[in-house]
């Protein structure tokens, strides 16, 4: 297919030639912010994880020392083990349930309420994604409160007394109850993605199915999934580098405790930085997770760049 169009009988290029120098001083304020805001951070960051620092005073470098410590230190490595469970809660829960919330909006609850009941349940879904962050965490923060949350409180006007507990505060609990309010505030996320996949499906689909005798499992098997293979690729993707860079939440609501219960490793690494003054040491671990983040992107990017084209 030709690039070229005619406009007064000249052949006009679409493809950039000698006039798109015409359109680089559009683009310098945004390398400009590039090199501003991650290119020289990024670089300083990691030349900062061969030093000792301590956020004043002189810079000491120590070659690979930060480096044989963090291989070493058990924290590190409980806080990426905890990042697994922050990925189950953030990407694999959310995920199976958005699929068949969304197939349920979309299949059964828009054909026989309407769009606009469909589209109400879906804004409910993801309110809790509109909120900030720091709104959430202090909302969860109130309900499972110890003295007086609203879960405790229900407990005891249930005559469940024996059963409230400190939540957030005991490391039996902690983690899962942190697990739980991710999975509410992500959920919304892959609702709508995944409904705005579903409504480029072609109904006959699922027509031709019912006819088949095929039950609402069976479309959602056969016709649904296949559909919105992209979007769901696009959710994984999306969903894991934001729960392996999680912080807020964590930081507002258990502080990595109790102990190194809630700890991941952007927390862990904050807190070298600002608390423990290691700089030198948080530079080293927030680059192992910028590492762990990119070569995940590029080995993700891969595998759906072929899934795409087998899909094609």
């Amino acid at each position: 297919m030709s690039h070229k169009t005619k406009r007064g009988g000249i052949s006009m290029s679409r493809l950039p030639g000698s006039r798109s120098a015409k359109f680089v001083p559009y683009l310098i304020p945004g390398l400009l912010g590039l090199l501003i805001i991650v290119v020289i951070p990024f670089v300083w960051n990691i030349y900062l994880s061969f030093t000792r620092w301590r956020g004043v005073g002189p810079v000491k470098w120590v070659g690979l020392k930060n480096w044989q410590r963090l291989f070493s230190d058990s924290t590190f490595w409980i806080s990426f083990a905890n990042s697994f469970w922050i990925i189950v809660a953030i990407v694999v829960i959310p995920t199976i349930l958005g699929l068949f919330i969304s197939s349920l909006l979309t299949d059964v609850i828009q054909k026989k309420f309407g769009g606009k009941m469909a589209s109400f349940l879906r804004a409910l879904f993801y309110l809790p994604q509109l909120l900030p962050v720091a709104v959430a965490a202090i909302i969860m923060g109130w309900i499972f409160r110890p003295e007086d949350g609203a879960v405790n409180a229900l407990l005891s006007k249930l005559g469940l007394g024996f059963l409230q507990h400190n939540w957030l505060g005991s490391p039996d609990s902690a983690l899962p109850v942190l697990m739980f309010i991710l999975v509410w505030i992500q959920l919304g996320y892959p609702i709508v993605i995944f409904m705005s996949g579903l409504q480029r499906v072609d109904p006959e689909l699922y027509e031709a199915a019912g006819l088949d005798g095929a039950n609402w499992w069976q479309k959602f098997r056969v016709v649904t999934l296949p559909s919105i293979i992209p979007e769901l690729l696009v959710v994984i993707l999306t969903a894991t580098i934001g729960a392996l860079k999680t912080f807020a939440p964590v930081y507002l609501l258990t502080k990595g405790g109790p102990g190194t219960a809630t700890t991941v490793p952007s927390y862990y690494s904050y807190n070298q930085f600002f608390q423990v003054q290691q700089v030198g040491y948080g530079a080293a671990i927030s680059t192992a997770l910028t590492a762990v983040i990119i070569v995940f992107s590029i080995v993700f990017t891969i595998v759906q760049k072929r899934v795409e084209k087998e899909l094609v």
